[in-house]
């Protein structure tokens, strides 16, 4: 669509609201069930737009994209009825007869604009949220990830109601002029650089953001942790989609006397999972594109790579990778590597290894493996991220009733579950009164006896 015309597109979503096209609860649980209908009948579309641009394979594609937001939406669809029905709160006294509630009413018209990582989930999951609670949406899927952009774009309008859900491709420009409209909620997955353009341009209307960003996800690996299972999950979670995953461990923090252990445990761990031919294996993805490629492979640069290392530019495969010996002043670790990097550092008390976090940006997800609840209740206690996890990577994002968020640089708002549904709605407070009786107890003239009951009551 050529930026001249999104403004015309956003008028029409705007008139549709106002005319009540999405309010019925009806017509919320019908789009839900086509955005299903979307996904199921086209698995296998999606499934090669997803290989074409990752490298993913099937079972990858359907757990962490398909599998995934139809799981979305069947929670969605079973707890809708709660989630609508107004809340009854109560009311003070001075103030009866009356009868106070909480409704929750859709925004408006708003943006999601998705990521190329996940580039099927993590459009269509937030649409889930956008329509449960009733509200026309724009979704801009990210031309980084061309397949999957043309797939959802081709899709949508075969299954979503015109009326209310469209698609819109492109890159800056078109991203540039959606971002000048005042939409009622902008939802953006994507890095904290373009999340502060973002956010600097939703300011402009004072419109309300929902940010989900990235950082550095640390792993705390303490002395009693159970070792090989450690290892097991730690390379699931960081290599999962190549590294590609914004809650993937982005950094290990071991003990000293465990860290030969780990890495020894973690290379077979790789080879048990992808064999001695990894570059063959079906079940490794792909880095994104060049550009990504370069940058990881600089990352690299003056490393001590005690597993892997090695690239192919033109298949843009990298290596699983663990790096030794890591400088914390090193490029490697001032940004988010977004890849099959591991860089393990080490630490020799926990209050250390705590230290090294808080001293850091606050980052989307922290892992602590350890068979002791004091460590446990320490490390979550003593340091700040959007979601945590213990003896365990990347899942918590997959509980629906759990919100997954950021915080600080790392984002902020959340979503997943009811909190999707509270994030696309506003909650507007009601009080109604009855006139058959009219109290004078806060009317003029405030005399002596009416200050005395209101001192009371209040």
């Amino acid at each position: 669509m050529p930026p001249q015309e999104i403004p015309a597109l956003f008028a029409e979503l705007k008139r549709n609201f106002r005319a009540g096209v999405t309010r019925p609860l009806s017509w919320r649980r019908t789009q839900l069930g086509r955005l299903k209908a979307l996904i199921k009948e086209n698995k296998q579309v999606l499934e090669q737009a997803l290989k074409a641009d990752l490298g993913k394979s099937p079972f990858e594609s359907w757990v962490a994209e398909l599998g995934f937001t139809i799981n979305e939406i069947d929670h969605t669809l079973a707890h809708l009825d709660e989630w609508v029905r107004p809340e009854t709160v109560s009311t003070p006294l001075a103030f009866q007869p009356a009868h106070s509630e909480i409704r929750s009413e859709p925004l408006g018209v708003v943006l999601i604009i998705g990521p190329w990582n996940y580039p099927v989930q993590l459009v269509l999951a937030p649409l889930i949220g956008a329509l449960a609670a009733g509200n026309c949406a724009i979704l801009k899927p990210s031309e980084v990830a061309g397949a999957c952009s043309t797939a959802v774009a081709q899709l949508v309008p075969k299954y979503m109601d015109p009326q209310a859900v469209r698609v819109v491709e492109g890159a800056v420009p078109e991203t540039s002029a959606l971002l000048e409209l005042p939409f009622d909620h902008i939802f953006f997955t994507g890095s904290t650089a373009v999340g502060r353009i973002v956010m600097q341009a939703a300011a402009k209307h004072l419109t309300p953001v929902t940010l989900e960003l990235g950082g550095k996800s640390p792993a705390i690996v303490h002395s009693d942790a159970n070792l090989k299972v450690t290892a097991r999950r730690l390379v699931w979670g960081k290599l999962y989609n190549c590294g590609q995953t914004c809650v993937a461990p982005d950094y290990v923090l071991v003990h000293e006397s465990k860290k030969d252990a780990l890495v020894a445990l973690i290379r077979k761990t790789v080879g048990s999972f992808f064999g001695a031919d990894i570059r063959n294996s079906v079940d490794y993805s792909r880095i994104i594109n060049e550009r990504h490629f370069d940058r990881l492979v600089g990352l690299l640069e003056g490393q001590n790579a005690a597993i892997g290392g090695g690239s192919d530019r033109d298949s843009l495969f990298i290596e699983p990778t663990v790096l030794v010996d890591v400088d914390p002043a090193s490029e490697v670790m001032q940004e988010e590597i977004f890849g099959p990097i591991l860089p393990i550092l080490t630490y020799r008390t926990l209050d250390e290894a705590i230290d090294f976090v808080n001293d850091r940006d606050k980052p989307l997800a922290l892992y602590v493996f350890t068979n002791n609840r004091k460590t446990r209740e320490a490390v979550l206690g003593r340091t700040s991220s959007g979601g945590a996890a213990v003896n365990q990577t990347v899942l918590h994002l997959a509980v629906p009733d759990l919100p997954f968020g950021g915080v600080g640089p790392s984002g902020m708002g959340a979503y997943h579950g009811r909190t999707s549904f509270e994030a696309f709605s506003h909650r507007k407070a009601i009080m109604s009164k009855p006139t058959v009786v009219d109290p004078d107890l806060l009317y003029p003239p405030y005399t002596e006896f009416k200050k005395g009951i209101t001192k009371r009551v209040l």
